[in-house]
């Protein structure tokens, strides 16, 4: 007598039990005090099958998360940051939240506590240029929580001049039309490297105090880099740190897949068998550039040619 196969059974969390996970790898209360980390839409007791991660919560992804017949959206960037009065489905942000509710799709925002933690946004990002994450500290570390923190700051195992830093990380991101901008003499050797995913100008100073030689992150506006550089030129800058400039969207992507895994592990630690995946809709706002036709002439405070 033989017996027949049992039906495999997938045992499915709940978005709570989700969320709760989440909150392990990505501690909310690492969120810093002006952000909108977490659950935006959603029944706890709903069961969770299917998992997305992209950086923003705009439509395309919304439409390919359901697309997917995803569960849940997990999105860096929050739908609701600066609240709102209405969510009527007038403007984008009420027709993606009526979209996400009538198709039973939950939406859970991991912002400024994924940039933090470790193996995170700024973890991602700093291994994009040949630093091991593991080696590497806060550029600004959480009152409760040393090993966590805003920016990071490590070594390369390798000096590398400015310019074969640029391209590794070039090719290492997501592309977009910005590419990458950057300030610095493109042979001086990079050694200490401190990064920050999205907008980081506000760590300008805990970069100056790890001596860092090159500081990458993004949305860099011409004052506040205008005054590194004088900052680095002036005595005793010795020429550093430089700058490295990427899309806002780029530099956080790197984390996605990273997020998607270590998610997935959890989970699947905990009993709860899901498919996680990362959309490949691209949100950068941009779509083409054009160079300046002296793009290429030599660099400000710095003699040579770019190439």
């Amino acid at each position: 007598m033989t017996s027949e196969a049992q039906p495999h059974h997938r045992l499915m969390p709940t978005l709570a039990q989700v969320v709760d996970a989440a909150d392990s790898l990505w501690p909310f209360r690492l969120q810093e005090n002006w952000d909108a980390s977490g659950l935006v839409t959603g029944r706890p007791d709903q069961p969770v099958q299917r998992i997305l991660f992209a950086v923003d919560p705009v439509a395309p992804v919304i439409a390919d998360a359901l697309q997917r017949h995803a569960d849940l959206l997990i999105t860096h960037h929050p739908l609701l940051l600066r609240g709102a009065t209405s969510v009527a489905a007038l403007g984008f942000k009420g027709r993606v939240i009526h979209d996400l509710i009538e198709n039973r799709c939950a939406l859970l925002a991991c912002h400024t506590n994924a940039d933090s933690a470790r193996r995170g946004v700024s973890d991602a990002l700093i291994a994009a240029t040949g630093v091991n994450p593991d080696d590497a500290a806060p550029l600004f570390a959480d009152g409760t929580d040393p090993n966590a923190g805003l920016g990071r700051v490590g070594t390369l195992s390798r000096s590398v001049s400015l310019r074969e830093l640029a391209h590794r990380l070039a090719t290492n991101l997501p592309g977009t039309a910005q590419g990458l901008r950057i300030a610095g003499d493109p042979d001086q050797m990079i050694t200490t490297v401190a990064v920050c995913g999205g907008a980081g100008d506000s760590l300008f100073e805990e970069v100056r105090a790890a001596r860092a030689d090159v500081y990458i992150t993004a949305d860099l506006r011409h004052h506040p880099a205008s005054e590194a550089r004088e900052h680095a030129l002036g005595p005793g800058g010795h020429g550093a740190p430089a700058l490295i400039d990427a899309a806002h969207a780029a530099s956080e992507a790197l984390w996605l897949p990273w997020g998607a895994q270590d998610l997935q592990r959890t989970l699947a630690a905990r009993g709860f068998d899901v498919e996680v995946s990362v959309s490949d809709v691209r949100t950068d706002p941009w779509d083409f550039r054009v160079a300046s036709p002296d793009s290429d002439s030599t660099p400000n405070h710095t003699s040579g040619e770019t190439s």
